[in-house]
């Protein structure tokens, strides 16, 4: 399974939801106090994404302009500047700009056609060419995987963050509400139609920087088969934040559990040895506090730190029956089961068999084995 960089879209926007207006400058829409938080978030980033459009319509140099802050950086081992990310499906773009020419390194993703193009007309970049199109899976992961990016910051277009919000692939949406009005149904838009169809965001913070607002928002909404969206990662770390809560034993694995509807509310949690149970599991826990008609079971899924058992000796039914029985059809997991207590177990074989849909996210293993570590040595 491919990894990807925890993805912030960053955006500030009119009480009417527009990104600029239509005259040739530029619309500021926050002040100093507000772009020096932008600058700190840049400094925190391992790389700054921006669209073609905006290389276009803006010219920007993308910098960290704190000299404090770039010392920082240097001084913990990172290049002076994050890297500089854009993204054009034709490669038409100005060698000239000023993105090519301040800051440090940079890189274009772009398709096949867009590469030919690029080789005729270079910019200072190197050029990854996706495929015949833009896949935003390949270039996250490319970005994590060959270029270690771990935090990227995307700051716009609105196209770009429509299509990752809308794809699943945002972790944290920080958005800047400005004081007045554009008005003008020509002006850009932070969104476009169908960005997020998977209910609500959960707000993390909000901060008043003088006449604007920052809210930070997170999704919530589980991914959908087998495909990982943001959501999902949020939701194991917590499963995996339960499994520390559980009592300890010498006989049994310490697990968390958390099953979320489609729409990204909350069913229940649950963690094994939960209460006055010495032998509940964790998913079992969880289900049991939900209603066996409840029909939001059909489209969640149940997060849980370590794969559902198959047998055990302590109840009759185990762990992935229960998930079956209970009409559930996703999975998302962080640790495949050891055979520390059951030799061949495989609860996400057992469950993908019966055509249940079950992710491995195994950069959560680590989390989910350390409340597990005396068992393990």
């Amino acid at each position: 399974m491919p990894s990807y960089p925890y993805v912030l879209l960053s955006a500030a926007v009119s009480l009417d939801g527009y990104l600029d207006d239509t005259t040739p400058e530029r619309l500021l829409l926050s002040g100093p106090a507000d772009f020096d938080r932008v600058d700190e978030v840049r400094a925190s980033v391992d790389a700054i994404l921006i669209g073609a459009g905006t290389i276009r319509a803006d010219n920007p140099r993308l910098l960290v302009n704190s000299a404090e802050r770039r010392a920082a950086r240097v001084a913990a081992g990172k290049p002076e500047y994050p890297l500089k990310v854009t993204v054009s499906a034709s490669g038409e773009l100005d060698p000239a700009a000023n993105f090519w020419h301040t800051g440090g390194e940079k890189i274009v993703y772009t398709t096949e056609k867009g590469a030919e193009r690029l080789r005729r007309t270079p910019v200072a970049a190197d050029v990854v060419a996706l495929g015949p199109e833009l896949d935003w899976r390949a270039l996250l992961a490319h970005l994590r995987e060959v270029r270690g990016v771990e935090r990227l910051m995307v700051e716009g277009g609105g196209t770009i963050h429509t299509q990752l919000l809308r794809q699943g692939l945002a972790d944290e949406v920080q958005l800047v509400l400005a004081p007045l009005f554009v008005g003008d149904p020509e002006a850009p838009r932070l969104f476009g139609p169908g960005a997020y169809q998977g209910g609500r965001l959960r707000l993390l913070e909000t901060r008043r920087i003088e006449d604007v607002v920052l809210m930070r928002y997170e999704p919530t909404a589980p991914g959908t088969g087998t495909l990982p969206a943001a959501a999902d990662r949020h939701w194991l770390a917590l499963a995996c934040e339960l499994a520390a809560q559980c009592p300890p034993s010498e006989t049994a694995f310490s697990v968390g559990a958390v099953v979320v509807a489609a729409d990204g509310t909350e069913l229940a949690r649950g963690y094994s040895r939960e209460g006055d149970d010495p032998v509940v599991h964790a998913e079992e826990a969880a289900l049991a506090k939900i209603a066996p008609d409840d029909p939001r079971l059909a489209s969640a899924t149940v997060y849980t730190s370590l794969e559902p058992c198959t047998r055990r000796a302590s109840r009759p039914v185990p762990c992935a029956g229960l998930i079956l029985a209970a009409g559930v059809r996703r999975v998302v997991t962080a640790w495949r089961e050891p055979d520390t207590f059951v030799a061949g177990a495989d609860g996400s074989g057992l469950l993908a068999g019966e055509g249940v849909d079950v992710l491995v996210l195994p950069e959560y293993e680590g989390r989910a084995m350390e409340p597990n570590a005396h068992l393990l040595g």
